[in-house]
């Protein structure tokens, strides 16, 4: 039976404890705590310990928005995560959330459209419920960048940081609410604006693909700051004309988190003031696909947003895929007060017989333990681990 309405039930996020600031940069590349915030408006951004992977994060985040939407795990029947960061090109990182949030019958799959990635994702869960093919799909945008960062490349790695983000759509039998208009695009023509050349088809990993720092984000910065304050403009009022709104209409505006520059250019592009969009982009830097979710998170539980509000959430990213959302909220913002439940940890059972190198960049590595206090382990903080897997041996 086709539901009334697909709703957002549930909400939350998590951003790893580590903290690199603009201080901390200095160290390691050349620049400075006031050319970035000029720049950007980036004071600080988290960073994954190393046991953590983009799964766990995503892991976390999905806890605390299923304990909010009242669910069990195993009435999730779809779980999506938008990621550039995936544990392994295969399988999903989806797949790895399933089983660290302990479900046991949703399907699972990665979806792969950046920055705009959780937009696009929210998307397609709203279309599952809203067709009447699952009641409850778990949307997640989750990334741990800080690992294909160069911390010699001052036109990137002061910008990104991980973090992961997550919302519950499920149906309901109430006639209004959830989404009201969409606007979905790609062009193509900024493929390469902001790339990882290598480690697929085009270009597999080896030696030269190595020695070229090919596996490194790169970004084409005037060419994608242009476009992205032009396209998050665009893509917003689209999406508003076609819910039937104005600008005027809409209580909230929940950007990607990019740079405070493109968001001041857009707000003054649509006439609008800054108190009027949610701005987080200081505290945890360019986290991708996540940094929408984990907006949207911080607006609720912080009193940004109440029930009948209409919302806008708007992204853009590498591709360049854009898109945004006109939302009418309908959810009780107090429910968020039940995410506190959850324990901030999650881990995924690793391969058989494979363990892999240290994944956090040496530089960065120095650069965070040489800040003064005791030294905390940080690989073996998750409780609970699932039991590794074993080869069976021949009797």
């Amino acid at each position: 039976m086709q539901p009334r309405s697909a709703r957002i039930t549930g909400w939350g996020m998590y951003a790893p404890m580590g903290v690199l600031s603009n201080a901390d940069l200095e160290r390691l590349v050349d620049t400075s705590d006031e050319w970035i915030v000029t720049r950007t408006g980036i004071r600080e951004r988290r960073v994954a310990a190393p046991h953590e992977t983009t799964a766990t994060l995503a892991a976390i985040a999905a806890k605390r928005a299923i304990a909010v939407a009242g669910l069990d795990p195993d009435e999730i029947e779809m779980i999506l995560v938008a990621t550039l960061s995936p544990d392994y090109p295969m399988p999903s990182t989806a797949a790895l959330v399933k089983e660290a949030i302990g479900n046991t019958r949703a399907a699972a799959m990665d979806v792969a459209a950046a920055c705009s990635g959780f937009v696009y994702g929210y998307a397609t869960g709203h279309a599952m419920v809203s067709s009447g093919m699952y009641r409850h799909v778990l949307v997640i945008g989750a990334e741990l960048l800080t690992r294909f960062l160069d911390f010699g490349d001052r036109n990137t790695c002061i910008l990104f940081g991980d973090g992961a983000g997550a919302v519950v759509i499920s149906a309901s039998d109430d006639p209004g609410g959830g989404m009201l208009g969409m606007e979905l695009t790609t062009d193509p023509d900024g493929a390469y604006m902001i790339w990882l050349p290598s480690g697929g088809s085009k270009s597999p990993p080896s030696v030269e693909t190595i020695a070229r720092r090919e596996h490194y984000i790169r970004m084409e910065g005037k060419e994608t700051y242009r476009y992205a304050t032009r396209t998050l403009a665009s893509s917003a009022l689209a999406a508003i004309q076609r819910a039937g709104l104005t600008a005027d209409e809409i209580a909230l505006f929940i950007p990607h988190q990019a740079n405070l520059r493109i968001i001041e250019s857009v707000a003054k592009g649509l006439g609008l003031s800054m108190d009027r969009f949610y701005v987080n982009v200081d505290r945890y830097g360019n986290t991708s696909a996540a940094s929408v979710p984990i907006a949207l998170a911080e607006a609720v539980d912080s009193g940004r947003v109440k029930v009948g509000d209409r919302i806008v959430f708007v992204a853009f990213g590498a591709g360049f895929t854009s898109g945004a959302s006109v939302v009418e909220w309908t959810a009780d913002p107090a429910l968020g007060r039940r995410a506190d439940s959850v324990v901030p940890a999650a881990s995924v059972r690793a391969p058989v017989d494979w363990d892999s190198v240290d994944p956090m960049p040496a530089r960065l590595a120095a650069v965070l333990n040489s800040r003064n206090g005791p030294a905390v382990p940080l690989d073996d903080v998750v409780p609970g681990e699932p039991e590794h897997a074993h080869r069976e041996v021949p009797a």
